[in-house]
């Protein structure tokens, strides 16, 4: 398959391109089903003779080219409907039927607030278009209207408050909120790219964008909000996370600050927690790339703290000189596991109350996780007389001085 991608050198451009060569050069193999043979990424810089040829060669087309920021309003309209008209001519040019997608925008609805845009008057001129000439062609016709787009790569101070709030928070600059309860609807580019394979594959998510106040089976609709339907003129990212610019900007320090708290929050698999921590890094400078951690040493070794969950325990990394035991001591509740990674020692644990001792041999050779178990006392000694001992250690819950739930005794 040929691809041909417009506007390939912005942000879902960028991204789709990317993930394309994933798929061509056999890297992403999820998708068994595609064979991408050549892409061809235009832009602004390229000329009107490849755009041409593009067409003529293409088996399925991205229009992502578009103006959202023009200094003359008039430039929506030559940018977001004009381009369009160009490129299905040439497409009609060749009888090349190939399915088109489009990138349009909710603001298309012209619901709310939107009702007097020129951008999404712009972009529903453009959608007309591409209806008119798949009725006219038989070609299929992806037309998307798209909530705010977020991911890597995102530009800040253009058109995306997220992208912004990362940049300047991880970038210890301000930024200015004017009503935290604003509630936005947020599309990954990761989930996007998934939903446009979708389509290369023949299987778009279709919807109807039913009118404000309209109710269909006891629901109420805003205008802006996708029916799925089969049949749907429309089509739609099915993934999508609402939050509002209150708990983002929370997420964002707490993401700021975990290099001094160690505290991780809760990722949960798919969840928007996780999508925005991955988002904010992508705007991480050079010199916060990597950060210290504080080393608690003594002539023993050192013992250092990794990483912290509300949820989860911590983990942390234990280092033994030559000969050295450490430990020595039991929990009533507190457990943890033990891993060494390198080196070579014995960990012991006995029951309170009990003189049987259970030992293990443990080595970064053959590398095990070993529970220390609550009620019992227990030790780690280094059985090398020249290598470091070195151990990861879990622990059920985060450390807590007030209660440390730590109580010496040998084993």
């Amino acid at each position: 398959m040929k691809i041909l991608v417009t506007g390939a050198a912005g942000f879902v451009g960028r991204n789709l391109v990317e993930n394309l060569k994933n798929l061509r050069d056999g890297k992403n193999r999820t998708r068994p089903a595609l064979s991408v043979e050549e892409i061809y990424a235009y832009d602004i810089n390229n000329t009107a003779a490849e755009l041409d040829r593009f067409c003529a060669d293409c088996d399925f087309v991205f229009n992502l080219a578009g103006v959202n920021r023009p200094q003359d309003p008039e430039e929506f309209r030559t940018g977001n409907f004009g381009f369009a008209g160009t490129l299905l001519a040439l497409l009609k040019k060749h009888g090349n039927r190939c399915p088109v997608m489009l990138s349009s925008s909710l603001q298309a609805t012209l619901a709310g607030r939107f009702g007097t845009s020129a951008y999404g008057l712009s972009k529903r001129d453009g959608e007309e278009l591409f209806f008119s000439y798949a009725a006219e062609t038989g070609a299929p016709v992806y037309v998307y209207r798209f909530p705010n787009l977020v991911g890597k790569w995102v530009r800040p101070n253009y058109n995306s408050a997220v992208g912004t709030f990362c940049n300047n928070i991880a970038n210890d600059l301000p930024i200015t909120v004017n009503d935290p309860r604003v509630e936005l609807e947020l599309l990954f580019i990761d989930d996007l790219i998934e939903e446009m394979f979708d389509a290369m594959e023949g299987h778009a998510h279709r919807a109807d964008y039913p009118q404000a106040g309209e109710t269909i089976d006891g629901t109420l609709f805003d205008g802006l909000t996708p029916l799925p339907n089969p049949d749907g003129r429309y089509c739609y990212a099915p993934v999508t996370h609402k939050a509002t610019l209150g708990r983002i900007v929370e997420l964002l320090h707490t993401f700021h600050d975990q290099p001094q708290t160690l505290i991780l929050p809760a990722i949960p698999a798919g969840s928007f927690e996780k999508k925005l921590y991955s988002m904010y890094l992508s705007y991480l400078p050079k010199e916060k790339v990597a950060f210290d951690l504080k080393m608690n040493c003594d002539a023993r070794g050192s013992f250092t703290e990794l990483l912290k969950t509300a949820d989860h325990g911590q983990v942390s990394v234990n280092i033994s000189k030559p000969g050295i035991t450490k430990g020595q001591h039991w929990h009533n509740s507190k457990w943890e596991f033990f891993i060494v990674v390198a080196g070579h020692g014995l960990i012991q644990e006995r029951r309170i109350g009990s003189d049987e001792v259970l030992e293990f041999e443990v080595s970064g050779d053959h590398i095990q996780a070993v529970h220390m178990l609550p009620g019992y006392t227990h030790n780690i000694i280094n059985l090398s007389d020249t290598e470091n001992l070195v151990t990861v250690m879990w622990a059920n819950e985060m450390f807590d001085p007030a209660h440390p739930d730590t109580f010496g005794e040998p084993v």
